[in-house]
């Protein structure tokens, strides 16, 4: 998680890891809950994920989405959490399309992870091409 490896870093600089707010913390607790079941279907046939998450993941996310709005009207337009469930609200299809699809992974790891060699390929390249 990019936020964690954030803070690892700020601590080793010898600056102050920001505030964890108990919101912040609930809402990651509430989707660790999804990512939960998702590792219970992690395999399986694309037609019983798809079941799973409409049984189990689709009820979590509608919960998720009232809880994240009640949320929002506690708390001013410019507060980071503000910030950050608008962006999460403004995304929601694309962030519940696995729900509708069991072919779709959750997280976009295995794709950020393909992608990660093109641009280490590029920089050896490119080194190699200037000697």
């Amino acid at each position: 998680m990019s936020g964690s490896s954030d803070a690892a870093r700020r601590k080793s600089r010898g600056k102050r890891a920001g505030m964890i707010y108990p919101i912040a913390l609930e809402a990651v607790q509430r989707l660790d809950a999804l990512f939960e079941i998702e590792r219970g279907i992690n395999g399986k046939a694309t037609e019983e994920r798809l079941t799973v998450r409409q049984e189990l993941g689709a009820p979590l996310m509608t919960d998720l989405h009232a809880w994240l709005t009640a949320q929002l009207a506690k708390l001013s337009r410019s507060h980071d959490l503000a910030k950050a469930i608008n962006y999460m609200l403004r995304r929601w299809d694309a962030f519940t399309r696995f729900l509708g699809d069991g072919r779709i992974c959750i997280t976009n790891n295995a794709a950020e992870r393909a992608l990660r060699c093109v641009p280490l390929g590029r920089k050896a390249w490119l080194a190699s091409s200037q000697r």
